[in-house]
């Protein structure tokens, strides 16, 4: 599989899982450290619109601010020290993560709408889990007056206002809801 070229100033959904689907987040202490480590190694190098950490993956929603090279071993970094530092800890060794992270470069404003969406509702896919209550997720920082590194006011605007933004979840919440209800 060919990766696909990051390019500066442009959106891409950044994801990746754990090895053979292994747990790469055993607790949220883990969630923690990983969200640090990003913010060490990326806060510089990419602006985040959304993310969303599951146990055995991750989404993330970012534009690229430097060039791929740095951004990309950036996103080495970030593996390779968190990696060490869950395999100390769960006492285990070899690689954690997938060999190279996926990339999707977002096209349209309507793509980059839908999957942040998609990746604040991710706790509802796997868990069956109010997504609103989901801690390792970028919705909450959205719904909150706390200081926050993600483009908050940048994502109200592309869903035109927080009142649409709040709309268009519930409505893609209700829609699933009403998809995976057996009788």
């Amino acid at each position: 599989m060919k990766l696909e070229v990051l390019e500066k100033d442009y959106y891409y959904h950044i994801y990746n899982r754990g090895i053979n689907g292994v747990n790469i987040f055993e607790n949220e202490n883990n969630k923690i450290y990983f969200l640090k480590q990003f913010s060490k190694y990326l806060s510089d190098k990419v602006s985040v619109f959304a993310y969303c950490l599951m146990n055995n993956h991750f989404h993330f929603v970012i534009r690229l601010n430097s060039e791929e090279k740095e951004v990309t071993q950036a996103f080495s970094n970030l593996y390779n020290s968190y990696a060490k530092a869950f395999n100390k800890q769960t006492n285990r060794t070899g690689s954690l993560f997938e060999k190279h992270f996926k990339r999707i470069q977002l096209k349209n404003e309507n793509y980059l709408k839908h999957l942040i969406i998609y990746i604040h509702l991710n706790p509802k896919h796997h868990f069956d889990i109010n997504f609103k209550d989901f801690r390792f997720s970028s919705y909450q920082a959205f719904t909150s007056d706390k200081e926050t590194k993600i483009e908050r006011n940048e994502v109200l605007e592309l869903f035109g206002d927080f009142e649409n933004f709040i709309f268009c979840h519930n409505q893609k919440n209700d829609f699933l809801n009403e998809t995976y209800t057996f009788e």
